[in-house]
């Protein structure tokens, strides 16, 4: 059975091993879920994935080895009364008690219950007596019976069964999507793979016991220096126009590299960079900061990120005047050409979905002035841009 299921991870491309599977099924070796779908299904999520961005795959795997799970016979396995009855009682509302004295309360429904399991040889369909589906017995699924314990069944059909054992609630969470609200953790997390350094200090606890012990008792406290992310990033927001729908994305990445990194700078731009740029969008036409100036101030060390669309007319870029916005004397190529020549690391976030890139020429230009170094503004994407980057 696990094999299969192995297997329909692997089709589903849910990276996980036979070390996994092994693990997973030493854990139920050990008792700590039984006849459980939905605690099996988070132990099997907790086990097998081992990152965020794959539960989608792994809920669309699992919905899909357990489709028809309301199918599986029961009849010739063994059910532990104790674990029926807890099971039963622990999801009754007293609502739902009163309900089970029109068959003469619990006790009944189980000695019932038995009987029926006993009988019964088969899978059944319709009726009022057996264990089966469709029917107005008191126990199977897509029944009719107020009083009824539900078996086999993956929803609610008519808000009458007593227990519901076996619904299914499978979470959208693809790395391909755009980043939100929801998914912003995990952009956070890939900001992460920054390398760590510092020097800022903790309290070293192994060599403080060691040399306490050393000094018979006497307390030597021992520091150690304490990683932190010092890497250096500069960041340029392309701002106005097409950019306006993705204002909430911008201000998550912003919020998340903001709380991560320790040295972090900002500029903000319009379409391209041009001559200079600025930290206020509501002075950005008299508070202005050179390129040039950028440059002097901003080591080659830091990593930069361009976020925009990179959506605009190509003689923006390519042409002396092309701003919409000012006459810049040289073309924006030129200003993007001193930024990459000064600095090494550099990618830029395109926050358009990567299949309308190509309707676009003033992309494919940025494009090549960057080397290649374009991601789309998903969890993947940047994941793959700050690899690059490292």
């Amino acid at each position: 059975m696990f094999i299969d299921f192995f297997l329909a991870l692997k089709k589903h491309k849910v990276p996980c091993s036979l070390r996994e599977l092994l693990d997973l099924i030493a854990v139920l070796k050990k008792g700590v879920v039984f006849a459980d779908v939905d605690e099996f299904y988070n132990l099997a999520k907790i086990v097998m994935v081992k990152d965020e961005i794959h539960y989608d795959k792994y809920d669309r795997a699992f919905a899909e080895y357990f489709k028809g799970i309301e199918q599986i016979d029961i009849f010739d396995q063994i059910l532990p009364e104790d674990w029926l009855r807890k099971e039963f009682e622990k999801h009754l509302s007293a609502e739902e008690k009163e309900k089970l004295k029109s068959l003469g309360g619990l006790e009944e429904l189980m000695k019932t219950l038995k009987e029926r399991l006993e009988e019964q040889k088969k899978r059944h369909a319709g009726g009022n007596k057996w264990v089966g589906t469709v029917g107005t017995s008191p126990f199977g699924a897509y029944g009719y019976n107020n009083e009824g314990i539900r078996v086999g069944q993956d929803k609610n059909r008519n808000n009458s069964a007593v227990k519901v054992w076996d619904k299914r609630e499978f979470k959208n969470f693809d790395q391909d999507r755009e980043l939100g609200s929801r998914n912003i953790k995990l952009a956070l997390k890939k900001l992460r793979k920054f390398a760590r350094t510092g020097a800022s200090e903790k309290l070293d606890i192994n060599t403080t016991i060691r040399e306490t012990a050393n000094n018979g008792g006497l307390l030597d406290v021992h520091m150690e220096s304490e990683r932190h992310n010092a890497v250096k990033v500069l960041m340029f927001f392309d701002i106005g126009g097409s950019m306006d729908e993705y204002i909430q994305t911008c201000e998550e990445l912003f919020s998340a590299a903001h709380t991560e990194f320790k040295h972090l700078e900002f500029f903000y731009f319009h379409n391209c960079v041009y001559e200079k740029v600025w930290r206020d969008n509501q002075r950005r036409y008299t508070e202005t900061i050179d390129i040039e100036e950028v440059i002097r101030t901003f080591g080659s060390d830091y990593k930069v990120i361009f976020v925009g669309d990179a959506t605009m007319g190509p003689y923006e870029i390519t042409y002396p005047g092309g701003s919409v916005e000012h006459w810049n004397e040289k073309p924006g190529s030129d200003y993007m050409n001193r930024l990459t020549n000064h600095f090494s690391k550099i990618a830029w976030l395109n926050p358009q979905p990567p299949e309308h890139w190509s309707y676009y020429h003033s992309i494919s230009i940025i494009n090549q002035l960057i080397d290649n170094r374009m991601f789309p503004l998903t969890v993947d994407g940047i994941g793959r841009a700050i690899k690059d980057l490292s």
